[in-house]
């Protein structure tokens, strides 16, 4: 006898997800654990660099940043990436929970759009490792570190931009409703326009100032 196939939640409805287990977690548990960590993050990270008293608030809270995206990058998304078929988990396990609730928002996780692969599949793989690098590069005042930070700024606009373009371009109808919608796909990502449009000026400037200062000790030693 043929197994009953339990129904999904996701649109669209004909979405084809054979042996899908629904989320057993609860959505309080699911956002209270990743809220938490979060803040562990930022805590432990902003409690390491204030061991140094010449490090400015900025680039701590800077390094907390990028501690905070790179773990999300390299273990949400890294999990997301490689297991296919996270909506199949019978055990709780945390990180397939996420994705069966985030899915809620944007079913083209749970349906592997080839799309949210390769955006996910590069920031977790690439971006994820650059990010943590980064705060080695703000808590030693590397000489890279403004380059560095550009350019993952650039790369996570460039992702979250294609991310919301391909929606746009296939319907942009993946939400099960409006409050998933806004709450999951356009508040949670706008969090990776935001904060990298900001440190991609501030890079920016940092970097031109930089070289107008060099360009200004050669004439004086002309």
């Amino acid at each position: 006898m043929e197994a009953t196939q339990i129904p999904h939640p996701y649109v669209p409805r004909d979405l084809k997800l054979p042996g899908y287990v629904p989320v057993l977690l609860s959505q309080l548990t699911i956002l209270g654990v990743y809220g938490i960590a979060s803040v562990l993050v930022f805590a432990i990270i902003w409690f390491i660099s204030g061991r140094s008293p010449k490090r400015s608030t900025v680039d701590r809270i800077l390094m907390c940043w990028w501690a905070f995206t790179g773990l999300t990058h390299m273990i949400l998304e890294g999990y997301f990436v490689f297991s296919p078929e996270f909506y199949k988990d019978k055990s709780a396990f945390y990180l397939s929970e996420v994705w069966k609730e985030y899915s809620k928002g944007d079913s083209r996780y749970v349906g592997r759009d080839s799309a949210v692969l390769a955006v996910e599949g590069l920031t977790a793989v690439l971006e994820g490792p650059a990010c943590l690098l980064a705060v080695y590069a703000i808590s030693k005042g590397k000489s890279y570190s403004y380059i560095l930070q550009f350019a993952i700024s650039l790369g996570q606009l460039y992702g979250t931009a294609v991310y919301f373009i391909t929606a746009l371009l296939e319907g942009d109808n993946f939400a099960v409703s409006p409050l998933y919608y806004y709450a999951y796909y356009v508040v949670m990502n706008s969090f990776w326009i935001v904060i990298p449009t900001a440190i991609s000026i501030r890079c920016w400037k940092k970097t031109c100032a930089a070289f107008n200062n060099q360009g200004q000790k050669k004439v004086k030693s002309r």
